[in-house]
């Protein structure tokens, strides 16, 4: 094909553009709601219930936990934030990373990290109506009792961040690190 004829056949939007023009990123769009405006008390009660879910936790695994669910949920929002508060933790890019193929990079985690992902995995994606037997077996024998409430606690509060997150779309790209702490 023929420079005259890609001009006339290719969209501007989708023509290869030269190494010197800088690429252009689609347009950021608006939140549907501004939830928390709207329903104040019910976003304090979520503050309180989330730093109440956290005590006892590790806060690199806290962050692992919820990265991994909001991949899981789709929740831009709050991947950009709990990235960003997971390296400002001390979280490796490279373990971040890896939480989407977790199951397939375990040798990037602790037991105890892989016990509370499978976890994670299991009361976020709820297949079969419930959690497995062995996932749940699995995540005891590395946390004490009052530690696995508390990670299952912070499994489901993330859970519900997320479902805000997704269905107001809230905008992930400007939070800044440890701003909700």
């Amino acid at each position: 094909m023929t420079t005259e004829e890609t001009a006339r056949t290719t969209r501007p939007e989708t023509a290869r553009r030269s190494p010197e023009e800088p690429a252009r990123h689609t347009a950021e769009t608006a939140p549907r709601l501004a939830w928390a405006q709207h329903a104040p008390e019910v976003y304090k009660a979520m503050l309180r219930l989330d730093t109440a879910a956290r005590k006892g936790l590790d806060p690199r695994l806290l962050e692992l936990v919820k990265i991994r669910a909001s991949q899981l949920n789709h929740c831009a929002f709050c991947l950009d934030m709990h990235s960003k508060d997971a390296l400002a933790a001390g979280e490796s890019v490279e373990r971040i990373i890896q939480l989407g193929a977790w199951e397939e990079s375990r040798h990037f985690y602790t037991e105890q990290e892989v016990a509370a992902l499978a976890l994670t995995d299991a009361v976020t994606v709820l297949t079969d109506g419930f959690v497995p037997d062995e996932v749940y077996d699995h995540a005891a024998k590395h946390f004490e009792e009052a530690e696995l409430a508390q990670l299952i606690a912070a499994i489901t509060v993330i859970n519900a961040w997320n479902r805000f997150g997704v269905t107001c779309r809230m905008v992930p790209g400007h939070y800044e690190a440890g701003k909700h702490e």
